[in-house]
C-alpha cells in the first residue's frame, strides 16, 4: 500500500502542494528519491535514515523508493525531511496514523530533532488556502506560522514527539495565535535634525507621496546619506496586509527570527557597491529573493551609484518598470515582488568636488565622462527626481532652530496616499508612479496653460516618451500634495526642475 504525506514547495512566493509517497520492493536494499529533488533533498537520505534509527525505529532493509509528486516541480531545501521520515515509517508499517488534513515542514538533525527552516509563513498561508486543518513545524518557526488564523499549528521538537502526537500518546498543545501590535516601530532619525537642504526635503516629500525614484548628486559631506536615511520616517506606516506581504518575503529568504517573526517597519536596504547581480535582484542555484525584493514596500538605497558595476545596475531596469523580478531557470520561472522606491546618491565626479564652490576638482574631463558613463541612459530615464545637493553653509549648521518634523511631513504624504487609494481603488496599482500610459488621460487632467508648458519643454528638452509620461506622473503627485484635482502650470514647472541637467 502506498502512503502519502503532504508538504509544500515554493516557486517564488507561491506554494505548490507536494505529495510524498513511499514504497518498498523485494530487491537489493537501497534508498532512492525521485521527483526532481535538488542536492539538499538527495542528501536528506542520510539525515532521515539516522533520524529514524536514533528515534527508536527501524529503517527498512528492502529497496525503498520515495516519490515527490508532481515530478515537474523542483523540490529544494531540507524542509521535506519530516514528511520523508513519516512516509517511510508508514510504508514500513511502524506507525499507523491518519494525516490527510495535515501538512509537514521541518529539517531533521541526525538525532531526530527538528531545525528551523525558511518559508514557513508562506507555507502556512498556502496550507490554509488548500483547506488543510493542521501544519506541523519546528518550534523555532511556530510564531510565524501562528500568524495565520484558522490553522492549527503544532510545534514539534523531534520525530518521536511528532509520532507520539499523531498516535495520540502525548498530545502537543497547538501554538497560540500570534498576536502582535501592528503599530509600526518608531524611527530613530527625524527630518527636523537635518540642517538646511530645504529643496532636498521637498524632493523627498514628493518621492514619498507618489513612490517616485530619486537620485541625489553632490560633494562628499553634503548630507546625501543622511537625507536618504530619513526618507522612511516620512512614509506612512505599513498596513497589516503590507506587513504580511513583506514578512512572507523575509520568511522565504530565511531572515526571520524568534525575536522578530514579523517585519513591522518599511524595509530600508542599503547593499554595498561590491554586491553581485544575484545579491541585488535575487537568483542563485536555488533562487532566493535579492535586495530589491527585500526592499519591497520600502526603500532601496544605492550609495555611490557609479561605483556599482554597470551590468549589475542594468538588472534594475525591468523591476523598476514592472515592480516584480522574474528569474528563469530550467525547472521553471520564479517571481518575487519588487515594488520599492529607489534612492540613489552619487558624487559629480571621481574626486567628488566638481560641483563644490569651495574645493577645486582634480579630475580630468575624460575621468568625469567615464565616471558618468557607468550609469546608462535608460536607467537614469527610470528615475523621476534628479536632485543637486549642495554643501550646507556653516551658518545653517550652527542654527539651533528646529526644522519641520517627520511627523508633520508624514501627514501630508499620508493625505496624498489617501487620494491615490481612492483614485486607484478599482485598479491593481497604488501610487502615481505606477500609472500606465492609458491611465494618464483619465487621472491626469492638465489645464491649457500646463499642457502648453509641457509641450514646449518636451520640444526644447527632446524628452523621450517615458520622460514625458514621468513628468506628468510627478506633476500629479505635486498636485495631490496640494489637494488639487487639476494639474496646473506650477506643478509642471516644479516637475521639470527635477529632470537631469
Amino acid at each position: 500500500m502506498i502512503h502519502k504525506i503532504f508538504s509544500v514547495a515554493h516557486q517564488g512566493l507561491e506554494g505548490r502542494l507536494v505529495e510524498i509517497e513511499a514504497g518498498m520492493s523485494y530487491e537489493m536494499p537501497g534508498f532512492v528519491i525521485v521527483g526532481l529533488p535538488d542536492a539538499a533533498v538527495q542528501e536528506a537520505k542520510e539525515r532521515v535514515k539516522h533520524a529514524i534509527l536514533n528515534s527508536g525505529f527501524e529503517f527498512p532493509k528492502r529497496k525503498l523508493t520515495v516519490n515527490l509528486a508532481p515530478a515537474d516541480i523542483r523540490k529544494e531545501g531540507p524542509a521535506f525531511d519530516l514528511a520523508l521520515a513519516l512516509a517511510i515509517l508508514l510504508c514500513n508499517k511502524q506507525i499507523n496514523v491518519s494525516v490527510d488534513k495535515a501538512l509537514f515542514i521541518g529539517e531533521l538533525a541526525l538525532d531526530g530533532s527538528l531545525r528551523a527552516t525558511r518559508g514557513v509563513l508562506p507555507a502556512a498561508i498556502f496550507a490554509k488556502k488548500q483547506q488543510f486543518k493542521t501544519i506541523f513545524v519546528p518550534p523555532a518557526n511556530q510564531h510565524e506560522a501562528a500568524l495565520v488564523s484558522g490553522l492549527e499549528v503544532i510545534p514539534v521538537s523531534n520525530l518521536a514527539e511528532t509520532i507520539d502526537h499523531l498516535e495520540g500518546r502525548k498530545i502537543i498543545p497547538a501554538a497560540a495565535k500570534t498576536e502582535y501590535d501592528w503599530q509600526n516601530q518608531p524611527y530613530e532619525s527625524d527630518m527636523k535634525y537635518v540642517k538646511g537642504q530645504e529643496q532636498a526635503k521637498r524632493a523627498l516629500e514628493i518621492a514619498a507621496a507618489g513612490a517616485h525614484n530619486i537620485i541625489m548628486s553632490g560633494p562628499p559631506g553634503s548630507g546625501k546619506t543622511l537625507l536618504a536615511r530619513t526618507l522612511p520616517t516620512i512614509l506612512p506606516e505599513l498596513t497589516e496586509e503590507e506587513i504580511l506581504e513583506v514578512t512572507k518575503i523575509y520568511s522565504i529568504a530565511g531572515l526571520l527570527s524568534r525575536d522578530q517573526p514579523v517585519i513591522k517597519t518599511r524595509p530600508f536596504r542599503s547593499p554595498h557597491h561590491s554586491s553581485s547581480g544575484v545579491a541585488l535582484v535575487g537568483g542563485g542555484a536555488n533562487p532566493k529573493p535579492g535586495e530589491i525584493s527585500l526592499a519591497h514596500r520600502g526603500l532601496l538605497f544605492l550609495d555611490e551609484l557609479p561605483e556599482f558595476p554597470r551590468m549589475v545596475l542594468e538588472h534594475l531596469r525591468q523591476p523598476l518598470e514592472d515592480g516584480v523580478i522574474s528569474i528563469s531557470r530550467a525547472q521553471g520561472t520564479y517571481q518575487y515582488p519588487a515594488r520599492f522606491i529607489l534612492v540613489a546618491s552619487q558624487n559629480p565626479c571621481p574626486c567628488g568636488y566638481a560641483s563644490d564652490p569651495e574645493r577645486e576638482c582634480t579630475c580630468t574631463m575624460n575621468q568625469k565622462i567615464q565616471y558618468q558613463k557607468k550609469i546608462s541612459g535608460p536607467l537614469l530615464d527610470r528615475i523621476d527626481l534628479h536632485l543637486e545637493v549642495p554643501r550646507v553653509p556653516i551658518d545653517k549648521i550652527q542654527n539651533d532652530e528646529e526644522a519641520e518634523s517627520s511627523s508633520d511631513i508624514r501627514k501630508r504624504v499620508a493625505a496624498a496616499h489617501e487620494i491615490q487609494n481612492k483614485r486607484f481603488a478599482k485598479l491593481s496599482i497604488r501610487y502615481n508612479s505606477e500609472m500606465r500610459p492609458q491611465d494618464l488621460n483619465e487621472f491626469c487632467r492638465l489645464n491649457i496653460d500646463a499642457r502648453n508648458l509641457l509641450k514646449q519643454a518636451a520640444e526644447k528638452l527632446r524628452l523621450t516618451t517615458r520622460s514625458y509620461y514621468r513628468i506628468i506622473k510627478l506633476a500629479r503627485t505635486i498636485a495631490d500634495l496640494e489637494q488639487n484635482s487639476e494639474i496646473e502650470t506650477k506643478h509642471i514647472a516644479e516637475a521639470l526642475q527635477y529632470r537631469p541637467s
